[in-house]
């Protein structure tokens, strides 16, 4: 069994079929004329199993020396001997592997099936848009490309700690969305064991609470005394970001709700303004009375509209896309000179604390509904 191949016994080749050259135990070399005039050799296994010959192909010549070949005939032979086939042994290896390879999906992979089944149940599409942004910035770069299964402490700390200081509130957010990814994973199959991304009892003991970080930041705003003074000037100012922004100080709304608006969610006669519940962050129905300040902008934004060169039904409209983007609001405050001193949030903290100093209304009216004070 030692000798090389070109130095066989012609007695080993014995009664074998044309082009096929024995080397004793099952082992063959099969020797196969190409269309091309090349000849093709190849390593075969034969065997019997119930009577009926089974050939196992083994490999080329070119790829597999005949220690090789001898080698996984030895194996193939040892499976006989236990009465098992060598061909439904490897095919059944390989399916299983191929199982295996299906279940090893990606973190990335994940989050993305994750997102795609939870898109239409959440209350917003900037919220939705804000997990696969928040995984292409701080998880993809670190992990989204290997397994699932492997992902534990070391690379979710490695992905969080960055930013756990300087952006808490992210940082939480990602943590948050790992874990359910992570949750969602386990509960398909496609990984075991505990959650690395787990907060309580888990990683509570590893990264400081977000409270001890540093405290919250409030966004800056402008005194109520001096909304007058504000308001003249942004009146002065052409252009359909500065009516928004009179729209969303008249109402106190949030920009996202003032620039998603469309006409059919107004009712001029009844002075009321209805925001759907999938554009509001409590996920609830909201209707808005609309005082003098926010009809007049409405009545202007009405005659813009005829001019409008396209009807896109949004009562805000952009002149690059459907409606008003957010930018275009904060880069009016930074004509103003006004951006980094206050913000177009900071004008709902104004009215809170109007409402609070200047009314005998109670908070729970002050906020309208809308959550805990602060939202």
């Amino acid at each position: 069994m030692g000798r090389s191949l070109n130095r066989l016994s012609p007695a080993l080749v014995r009664s074998t079929p044309p082009g096929m050259f024995c080397d004793g135990g099952g082992l063959y070399l099969q020797a196969v004329a190409g269309t091309d005039e090349t000849v093709r050799r190849h390593w075969i296994f034969r065997y019997a199993v119930n009577g009926r010959d089974r050939q196992m192909g083994l490999g080329a010549l070119l790829n597999v020396s005949l220690a090789e070949a001898r080698e996984l005939a030895a194996d193939a032979r040892k499976l006989r001997a236990r009465g098992i086939d060598p061909i439904e042994a490897r095919n059944a290896s390989r399916a299983a592997a191929q199982a295996q390879n299906a279940k090893a999906m990606t973190f990335e992979e994940c989050a993305t099936t994750y997102i795609a089944a939870h898109w239409a149940g959440w209350r917003s599409t900037v919220y939705a848009q804000q997990w696969p942004a928040s995984f292409a910035a701080y998880v993809y770069p670190i992990f989204g490309n290997l397994p699932v299964q492997v992902v534990d402490v070391a690379l979710v700390l490695k992905a969080l700690k960055p930013i756990w200081v300087t952006k808490p509130g992210i940082a939480s957010r990602v943590r948050g969305r790992i874990e359910l990814v992570l949750d969602w994973a386990a509960a398909r199959g496609y990984r075991k064991g505990e959650n690395p991304a787990r907060w309580r009892g888990h990683l509570d003991k590893l990264l400081l609470r977000r409270a001890k970080v540093r405290k919250v930041k409030h966004y800056a705003a402008l005194h109520y005394n001096e909304i007058r003074p504000f308001l003249i000037d942004v009146r002065t100012r052409e252009g359909v970001a500065a009516r928004a922004l009179e729209f969303i100080i008249a109402t106190a709304a949030r920009t996202s709700e003032a620039i998603g608006m469309q006409w059919p969610e107004v009712d001029l006669m009844a002075r009321i303004w209805t925001v759907p519940g999938d554009r509001i962050k409590s996920g609830r129905e909201h209707r808005v009375p609309l005082n003098d300040m926010a009809l007049a902008v409405l009545q202007q934004m009405a005659e813009i509209r005829k001019l409008w060169p396209s009807n896109t039904g949004y009562v805000f409209p952009g002149e690059r896309r459907a409606n008003l983007g957010s930018m275009s609001v904060l880069m009016l405050l930074e004509r103003m000179g006004r951006r980094g001193s206050i913000t177009v949030h900071g004008f709902r903290s104004t009215f809170r604390d109007w409402a609070a100093k200047c009314t005998s209304f109670p908070s729970e009216i002050d906020r309208g509904g809308r959550g805990k004070k602060g939202e």
